[in-house]
């Protein structure tokens, strides 16, 4: 008796001795810093004064977050990306993945435009940041001076020095970027679509369009869920590729929340506001992720 309730008190134990690990650094290098960030929030305090020269100011900073025009216009530019990252980096990768995976190309054209599109995110931020930078000048620019040639001068800009085309700018070098990446997971999960599905609908007389709608769209349904998850968090986390293109600038116009932070924490050297901010910034990402779970396992219910 006594090695059977031995035994299943190792039964019981045993998964919660394998979990320990990862519990433990969760929690010193997760759960902790949110805990003391909040902590540090409730104190104005800089890089150079010690704990005891801490001074506690409760809820201000939280109430100067929601008192400061740039946060808004950092959240603005932030669901602006979100909203145009999904449209193109999620809705538009779905599309070219199921063009790549149909028959309309030939087997060189599909490798092809799948090796042309990935490339781009294997390079590293910073090449692609300075490269679209240069592209985009304003005098010698490749852009302004193609829009030149195809008779499209009224539409030139200086796009990373106009306060309404800087933020859009990045977002557009950041699908540039992105857009085949998602497209080649789109195209896995693709494949693992069973050929004759696409088999009997053809017979059925099913068109290409049909076929994408009633077969491709509910086989890839947990991976569009889980990209646009991604995609989302990811648009609200944005921070490299604003800063190496445009800082924020002009005059604040393309300043995103991680951007901000960072000039606040590190530039102003005001890290009790910086902590406030990233507290903002967590709840706002923990929000939309808890609200994309719920949606994802709703819609899967739904699907059973």
């Amino acid at each position: 008796m006594a090695s059977l309730g031995l035994s299943r008190w190792r039964k019981y134990v045993t998964p919660y001795l394998f979990l320990l690990p990862t519990l433990i650094i969760m929690i010193v290098f997760v759960y902790h810093p949110i805990v003391e960030n909040f902590r540090s929030s409730l104190y104005n305090w800089n890089t150079f004064s010690g704990q005891e020269n801490w001074r506690y100011v409760g809820l201000d900073n939280y109430r100067r977050v929601f008192d400061d025009p740039i946060f808004y216009t950092s959240i603005k530019n932030n669901i602006w990306y979100a909203v145009i990252s999904v449209a193109v980096q999620v809705c538009f990768s779905l599309g070219l993945a199921a063009l790549l995976e149909s028959t309309l190309l030939s087997r060189f054209s599909s490798s092809f435009f799948r090796t042309v599109l990935f490339l781009p995110s294997v390079l590293a931020v910073t090449i692609i940041g300075i490269t679209w930078m240069l592209m985009l000048n304003p005098s010698t620019g490749l852009v302004n001076q193609v829009l030149d040639e195809i008779g499209l001068a009224a539409v030139k800009h200086t796009w990373l020095g106009e306060e309404g085309t800087a933020i859009f700018s990045v977002i557009g070098v950041s699908q540039w970027q992105w857009t085949g990446y998602v497209m080649i997971l789109f195209i896995v999960a693709i494949q693992a679509i069973p050929h004759e599905l696409y088999e009997a609908a053809r017979i059925d007389g099913a068109n290409g369009l049909q076929q994408f709608w009633h077969i491709t769209v509910p086989g890839v349904r947990e991976t569009f869920l889980v990209m646009t998850t991604i995609t989302v968090i990811g648009a609200f986390k944005v921070f490299d590729i604003v800063w190496v293109m445009t800082a924020g600038g002009p005059n604040h116009a393309s300043e995103v929340l991680g951007n901000y932070l960072y000039r606040v924490g590190f530039r102003n050297d005001e890290m009790g506001y910086a902590s406030a901010l990233a507290g903002v910034m967590f709840l706002i990402t923990f929000a939309l992720s808890f609200a994309q779970i719920r949606f994802n396992g709703t819609m899967s219910r739904e699907t059973e």
